[in-house]
């Protein structure tokens, strides 16, 4: 009957609500809320064709929420139960500065961490090196020792706080800290939750913070995939993203239909490296942009989650019902922030985040108005997550399951965008994957043709931007932005050698030297960077270990 159930969907509500959405009350009763519209109507769970505990039509593509295809949503209660959990990505200069965000944040309400690295820790550099010089801390924060991320973390909990990790070519080098960290708390790694990005292949796509050519980065990835599973099951392993494509200038179609063929070969990796789909599968998540046009956004996150569940079913003959779920993070979109009339940005911000919730998001991250000149201010982070929590607490969106469910547009855009979507995978099946894809310019292409058009448009007004090309004001006068002082980087310039003076140095070397040989060979690589990591190696000494063997991806695919 389970399996039945996952397949094809209940027959009728009364069979949804036995089979699926009791016992997920029984696992995560619902919120302590009376569920009434401020005139103090009822709020049903769910919404249908069908009359409450009457037959309801049999729609394959549709569903119901918790069930194959997932159309309506991976969890059957949804937002009844508990929110997306709201994170800020935050991170800048040092550990401590951004650890003193981290905390204003979680004391304000935020419920999970997202941390932003600087360039130099994500293309693994020291901040000493020639290559880091005018970058430390600029974009996100400097990690690059056991100890940086010690203090990043210092006084939270890694057994009750779930961390997302933006950071890909060098992610199995900070997640080994944080498994470090969290052992040094005391904290066992099989209880710790989080993510990291550890998408390269969207990096050679559209943006470009690689290290290591395509196959050896594939290889590190699938290790991942592997380690976790075994050692670290409640960590999201990756986090397949469309949000850089999307930010790249694709449109929504492509978007899911690029990201979707990437976690195709993620998958395809990871079963020809030996490991049965059901093991990791269930760790995957996605990372998905929410744009401007608020319908076409909901389509898009309901048939990116009906793709998948086929593509792992019907595709990789994934049984576990976890491994058929899409589970993922939105940000709202940055491209869209504009330097002019920042205040703007707030009202473009909460529109995508209603569509990230309509949309059944398992996690968002705000944009902070200022973001187009810089950081954010500890201010306008702030505001950002109020706006979540607006959203959440105040606006009557998350008391019922799906509520654009059956809407005539919604459901004739996400067929439109599955439409679309799956016309781009099967023309990359037909290159050889994505890997060939994007070696031959082909996805390269078509979003530069796709960022074409959207600047033509605005160009010519084809396409309003409120404040930018309509709806102008002379003389605007620039909000105070965030600056960063470059004594944090001669700071941590400073750390690095000291830390390179105290540590046992024979140690270090011993086990750079049991990387190099294992990255030679073919055994698993997270366990020797882990050991490196505890031995305090930096993150730019064990970058270099792997470029010695793997070489550099020296520019972008030339199309």
């Amino acid at each position: 009957m389970a399996d039945e159930q996952t397949r094809d969907g209940s027959a009728n509500q009364d069979a949804w609500r036995a089979h699926t959405y009791d016992p997920a009350l029984r696992r995560a009763p619902e919120r302590d809320d009376p569920f009434l519209t401020s005139s103090g109507m009822p709020i049903a769970p769910l919404y249908g064709p069908a009359t409450p505990g009457g037959p309801a039509p049999r729609d394959p593509r549709l569903g119901f929420p918790g069930e194959y295809p997932y159309t309506r949503g991976v969890q059957p209660t949804m937002y009844r139960s508990r929110f997306w959990t709201m994170r800020q990505y935050a991170g800048y200069a040092t550990a401590e500065e951004s650890n003193a965000r981290y905390r204003m944040l979680l004391a304000s309400g935020q419920t999970g961490l997202s941390v932003a690295f600087d360039l130099p820790t994500q293309m693994g550099y020291d901040p000493d090196h020639l290559l880091a010089e005018g970058e430390v801390g600029k974009v996100g924060v400097s990690i690059a020792s056991l100890d940086d991320m010690e203090r990043l973390l210092d006084g939270i909990p890694l057994d009750r706080v779930s961390t997302s990790m933006t950071i890909n070519a060098t992610a199995s080098i900070l997640l080994a800290f944080y498994i470090a960290v969290a052992r040094r708390q005391g904290v066992d790694q099989r209880q710790i939750s989080g993510t990291i990005q550890n998408d390269i292949l969207k990096e050679y796509i559209a943006r470009g913070t690689y290290i290591y050519p395509p196959r050896p980065s594939m290889r590190i990835i699938t290790d991942i995939f592997s380690y976790c599973a075994a050692e670290v099951p409640r960590w999201n392993t990756i986090s397949i993203s469309g949000y850089h494509i999307r930010e790249a200038g694709a449109t929504a179609a492509q978007e899911v239909g690029f990201t979707l063929a990437n976690g195709i070969a993620y998958v395809r990796a990871a079963i020809d490296a030996g490991l049965d789909v059901d093991a990791f599968a269930g760790q995957l998540s996605f990372f998905f942009n929410s744009h401007n046009n608020l319908f076409e956004e909901v389509a898009k996150f309901r048939a990116a989650r009906r793709m998948w569940a086929s593509i792992m079913r019907d595709r990789f003959h994934a049984r576990d019902a976890r491994s058929l779920m899409l589970r993922f993070h939105t940000q709202t979109a940055g491209s869209t922030l504009t330097a002019q009339q920042p205040d703007n940005n707030i009202v473009r911000t909460a529109y995508q985040a209603l569509a990230a919730a309509l949309g059944g998001t398992q996690s968002l991250h705000t944009n902070a108005k200022d973001e187009a000149l810089a950081l954010p201010t500890p201010e306008t982070a702030l505001l950002a997550l109020r706006t979540q929590q607006v959203l959440a607490y105040e606006t009557g969106v998350t008391d019922t399951i799906d509520p654009l469910a059956g809407s005539y547009y919604v459901e004739a855009l996400t067929d439109d965008v599955e439409q679309r979507a799956w016309q781009y995978i099967h023309t990359i099946d037909e290159l050889g994957g994505s890997v060939r894809a994007i070696e031959s310019g082909y996805i390269q292409s078509e979003i530069e043709e796709a960022a074409y058009r959207y600047q033509r448009a605005i160009e010519t007004q084809q396409r309003m931007i409120v404040g930018v090309n309509q709806f102008t004001m002379p003389g605007e006068v620039k909000p105070t932005v965030l600056r960063v002082d470059p004594v944090f980087e001669a700071r941590q310039r400073s750390r690095i050698a000291a830390l390179r003076d105290a540590r046992d140095n024979a140690a270090v070397g011993a086990a750079l030297r049991g990387l190099e040989t294992d990255a030679r060979g073919t055994a698993n690589l997270m366990p020797t960077i882990i050991q490196a990591v505890e031995a305090r190696a930096t993150l730019g000494e064990i970058a270099d270990t792997l470029r010695g063997v793997f070489g550099e991806q020296q520019s972008e695919v030339s199309h």
